[in-house]
């Protein structure tokens, strides 16, 4: 019961990194950047989302709603601020422009939310499920936020594939010069793939939310395990950066069953490093083709 246990709530977690991931693969593919900042969105959605509906009394719905919704103007912001200035010069200064956003936001989270930990309840994350009258240990949200990881890739991966936003996405992938000639607006695309970014971080601060402590410092060391999804995954690939999200999370919580929370940190990054070791590209990324 205990490895079942473990083997859900790894689900449910590597999800969560999952979709951190996805607005790393969002920004790479389409601009070649990354927004380092996607801990602060992470951070964002959880706190606002708290502050919306614990402090101010809104319903939950309207709560998550106008959260997510600041998120993808936070995203906006990070790429008009933080990106756009850089990138146009060639520069790769952008890495720790981000970076620094990060920062920024974090501590301004922690001057105005404050640096206490709070709880946000849900009616998802209050009584364990059951199975044959032995308790779980785990939450049914724990089992929605696979669902909804999967569902959100699945609808990435159809918007790319299936519409003309995601035609433009790939056309400025595979040449801008070609895309600007053809009308595509290059910059509201890259803008739009920030925004997006933002929101798929928000969304798993939400989720995680009831879960974990909601603080203002809460989403760097998820931000940071996010990123290492990413590139085990092969940052290219959106099911390749899910499925990787999903093996992180489940190996995360299997050894902290098993040996502990002390070894969990250095066993799960010691295993990303064989892996790309031995899969530089991930694990599910494959090596780019370079015409000279």
């Amino acid at each position: 019961m205990l490895f079942l246990s473990a083997l859900i709530s790894g689900i449910g977690l590597g999800s969560m990194y999952g979709l951190m991931a996805l607005g790393f693969h969002v920004t790479f593919v389409v601009s070649g950047t990354v927004n380092f900042a996607q801990g602060s969105s992470m951070m964002l959605g959880a706190v606002l989302t708290y502050g919306f509906a614990m402090v101010l009394g809104w319903p939950m719905a309207l709560a998550v709603l106008l959260a997510l919704l600041l998120c993808a103007l936070y995203g906006l912001a990070v790429e008009f601020f933080a990106v756009r200035p850089f990138a146009r010069r060639n520069s790769d200064a952008w890495l720790m422009a981000t970076v620094a956003l990060g920062i920024v936001v974090d501590n301004l989270a922690m001057f105005t939310f404050g640096k206490e930990p709070r709880s946000l309840p849900s009616p998802l994350a209050q009584a364990p499920m059951t199975l044959g009258g032995l308790g779980l240990g785990v939450y049914p949200l724990q089992l929605l936020i696979p669902a909804i990881g999967l569902v959100l890739a699945a609808v990435l991966h159809f918007v790319a594939r299936r519409t003309r936003w995601g035609t433009a996405m790939l056309a400025v992938v595979q040449n801008r010069d070609a895309a600007r000639l053809m009308g595509i607006p290059i910059g509201r695309v890259v803008a739009t793939a920030f925004a997006l970014s933002a929101v798929f971080a928000g969304v798993a601060g939400v989720l995680i939310a009831p879960l974990v402590n909601v603080q203002s410092d809460m989403g760097t060391l998820f931000g940071l395990k996010a990123f290492a999804v990413a590139i085990l995954g092969g940052i290219g690939s959106a099911w390749g950066v899910m499925a990787a999200g999903l093996i992180f999370g489940v190996a995360e919580a299997l050894i902290t069953a098993t040996l502990g929370s002390g070894y969990t940190q250095i066993l799960t990054f010691s295993l990303v490093i064989v892996a790309l070791a031995v899969r530089p590209n991930g694990l599910f990324g494959r090596a780019l083709v370079r015409k000279v």
